[in-house]
C-alpha cells in the first residue's frame, strides 16, 4: 500500500510539472512575439510618443520578469496584452506624426516668405543713405544678425525634419518663427498671412 501510495504521489508530481511545462512553450512563443512587437513600435514610435513607449517597454520587462518566475499563465496573458499595446502604441505614434507634418508643411510654406521677405528689407535699407525713423545702425545691424540666426535655424529644422527627428524640426521652426517675427518688429513690417502655423502639441 505505502509503495503504491508513493508511486501515486510521484504521478501527480509528474503531471503537476508536465502541466507546467506544457504552459511554458506558448508562454515563450508569445514573450518572442512580444519582443518584436516593443522593438517594431519603438523604431516609430519612439520619438513621438516616448511616454506610450516607456510603458509599453516596462509591460515587456514586467512580462518577462514573470516567465523567468514560472508563472507562464501571467505570462502569456500579458505578453498577448503588450502585443495589441504595441498596435496602438503605433497607431497613436502615426496620428502624431501626421499631426506634425502637417504643421511642417504649414511652416515649410511660410517661414521661407518671411526670411525673404526680411532679407529684400534688409537688402534695400543696407544701400539706403538714410534710415527711416525709428530705425538707425545698430538696430538694422542687430536685424541682419536676427536674420543670419533665423536663416541658419530654419535650416537646422530642415535637417532635422529629413533625418525623422519630427519634434525638434517643429521646434527649431516656432523658434525661427519667434525670430523672424521679432526681426520684422525692428524693421517696422508686418508678419501679416505670413506668420507660421503654431506647433502641434
Amino acid at each position: 500500500m505505502l509503495k503504491q501510495s508513493w508511486k501515486y504521489a510521484l504521478a501527480l508530481v509528474c503531471a503537476a510539472t508536465l502541466a507546467c511545462n506544457s504552459g511554458k512553450a506558448p508562454a515563450e512563443a508569445a514573450m518572442k512575439l512580444a519582443e518584436e512587437a516593443v522593438s517594431g513600435a519603438q523604431a516609430e514610435a519612439g520619438s513621438l510618443v516616448p511616454d506610450d513607449m516607456k510603458s509599453l517597454s516596462d509591460d515587456l520587462a514586467a512580462a518577462k520578469d514573470l516567465m523567468a518566475k514560472g508563472d507562464y499563465k501571467a505570462a502569456l496573458a500579458s505578453a498577448q496584452s503588450i502585443q495589441q499595446k504595441a498596435n496602438d502604441v503605433l497607431a497613436k505614434a502615426k496620428a502624431k506624426k501626421d499631426e506634425l507634418t502637417a504643421t511642417w508643411n504649414q511652416m515649410s510654406d511660410s517661414l521661407p516668405k518671411m526670411l525673404d521677405a526680411i532679407k529684400s528689407r534688409v537688402d534695400i535699407l543696407s544701400q539706403s543713405k538714410k534710415l527711416p525713423a525709428g530705425l538707425d545702425a545698430a538696430k538694422l545691424a542687430s536685424a541682419k544678425d536676427g536674420l543670419a540666426a533665423a536663416t541658419t535655424a530654419w535650416a537646422e529644422a530642415q535637417d532635422a525634419f529629413k533625418g525623422g527627428k519630427w519634434t525638434d524640426a517643429i521646434a527649431k521652426a516656432t523658434t525661427v518663427k519667434d525670430k523672424a517675427t521679432e526681426v520684422m518688429g525692428m524693421l517696422g513690417m508686418q508678419a501679416g498671412g505670413m506668420a507660421a502655423a503654431s506647433p502641434a502639441k
